[in-house]
């Protein structure tokens, strides 16, 4: 369904052009006159005819006509520009000679309203606390991945959990543990990378007081540790070949023998094994037995990759905001901006690279919500070039720092001096200062006894 939008032509002066490439893409009402508007819209847009642009926002969103307005300009210059943000308009657009250019900065703006009530629904959900057993996501990858673990939560069955690296699997495997019959047991975990391949067998079998130079006392292995609850093999595809014969009896014997040892211990787990290898590539190419790969591969559960996971991101996202924010940080959210680049990313890392992606926003953020320029450079939205003569289009909040800036500079950096030109207190320049942070021409404010102009 094509949003709705109220075009305010007082003058006739929107160009026939810009009115039929919003015919094309919304369902537009054109009027002279806000008294000949009736109900309510998605957008309104103020055309460069009407002579009251101050007032024709606050009467738009006083009637309940639109709760988001943009103002086009056929000039483009910087006091229409404030005038604009001072009557809170939402966007301050130069119509130029494209089209095109301003039907792309008007979807933005519908975009950017549907993805801030988005981002208002999925903050209530990330309020929520989050167990470590937790698989959060409403995508259909997502909600298929639930479907298949739920048909094995209640069994014995061997599980081979697949996925890049960083998408989660561990996760997976401690929801599976934590819905089982198992819950009260352990939850034993050991990453096959993570330990000399020399001390594997001993870690997985356990070993017998004397069994080598060190083995001053017996030890219980990982599998009898686990025994009643459940084993997680993670990349389980790093095992060395010289141990795969050996984890292939004990998991058909069901029974370890601990080096040194002539006692075989039987145990009772549950064993899920991950990897973010591709297996059966592994078995052809002679690096994992074929019959351990059988014995492994009983039920195998994909685990998507962030890019595949949609709106996912986004709910992550405020679950590490509301996890990671303290009374220090208090931040609440993302700006649509921030929103539009977190999906737009390709996120080779998946959930891990998200999450180290926003504790370092929350560092770099000046208020309570996370802006695209406080995410890493990788995920910075490119500006593009701008041809000698063309005007570049700027979003609202650009213009506005811009122009706060020249005028702080034209002053000499006189903080006072500058909020009276600028027509707003000073706490108000003081605190979009803070948001912008050091910046060229600007200066700290006068001492009080200098300030004379208060």
């Amino acid at each position: 369904m094509a949003a709705t939008l109220l075009v305010l032509d007082e003058g006739g002066r929107v160009a026939p052009a810009v009115l039929a490439a919003l015919g094309r893409r919304f369902d537009v009402q054109r009027v002279a006159r806000l008294g000949e508007a009736e109900g309510s819209y998605d957008l309104a847009v103020i055309g460069p005819g009407v002579r009251d642009c101050g007032g024709a926002c606050r009467a738009l969103r006083d009637a309940g006509l639109a709760a988001a307005v943009v103002v086009l300009s056929s000039s483009g210059n910087m006091a229409e520009a404030l005038a604009a943000l001072r009557a809170q308009a939402t966007d301050f657009v130069p119509t130029g000679d494209d089209p095109d250019s301003v039907i792309e900065r008007i979807s933005a703006v519908i975009d950017d309203r549907a993805l801030g009530r988005e981002l208002n629904r999925l903050r209530g959900f990330a309020a929520e606390p989050a167990r470590p057993t937790d698989l959060t996501g409403e995508s259909p990858a997502m909600q298929q991945l639930k479907k298949r673990l739920a048909r094995v939560v209640g069994s014995d069955v061997t599980v081979l959990v697949t996925g890049e690296s960083g998408t989660g699997k561990e996760v997976v495997a401690r929801s599976l543990h934590a819905r089982g019959p198992r819950r009260d047991r352990p939850f034993v975990t050991v990453n096959c990378s993570c330990i000399p391949h020399q001390l594997l067998e001993s870690e997985f079998f356990g070993h017998a007081k004397g069994a080598f130079t060190d083995a001053t006392r017996d030890r219980t292995g990982l599998f009898v540790q686990a025994s009643g609850g459940t084993l997680f093999l993670d990349e389980v595809g790093e095992l060395p070949l010289d141990l795969q014969p050996k984890l292939l009896r004990v998991l058909q014997q069901r029974s370890v023998r601990p080096l040194g040892s002539t006692r075989e211990v039987p145990f009772d787990a549950r064993l899920i094994a991950a990897t973010s290898k591709h297996l059966e590539r592994e078995v052809i190419e002679g690096r994992f037995r074929e019959d351990l790969f059988f014995r492994l591969n009983v039920l195998q559960v994909r685990v998507p990759p962030l890019r595949e996971r949609g709106l996912d991101v986004l709910l992550l996202a405020q679950h590490f905001i509301h996890r990671a924010s303290s009374a220090t940080r208090p931040i609440v959210g993302l700006t649509p901006g921030a929103a539009r680049a977190l999906l737009s990313h390709a996120w080779p890392g998946n959930v891990r690279e998200l999450e180290h992606c926003i504790v370092s926003a929350i560092a770099h953020a000046s208020n309570d919500h996370i802006r695209a320029t406080d995410l890493p450079a990788e995920l910075q939205p490119e500006r593009s070039a701008v041809a000698p003569g063309e005007c570049e289009l700027l979003p609202l909040a650009d213009v506005e720092r811009s122009y706060i800036l020249s005028v702080l500079k034209s002053v000499g950096g006189n903080r006072a001096r500058a909020s009276q030109l600028l027509g707003v207190d000073r706490s108000t320049l003081y605190r979009k200062l803070k948001q912008y942070g050091p910046a060229e021409g600007s200066r700290p404010p006068p001492a009080p006894t200098t300030d004379t102009h208060a």
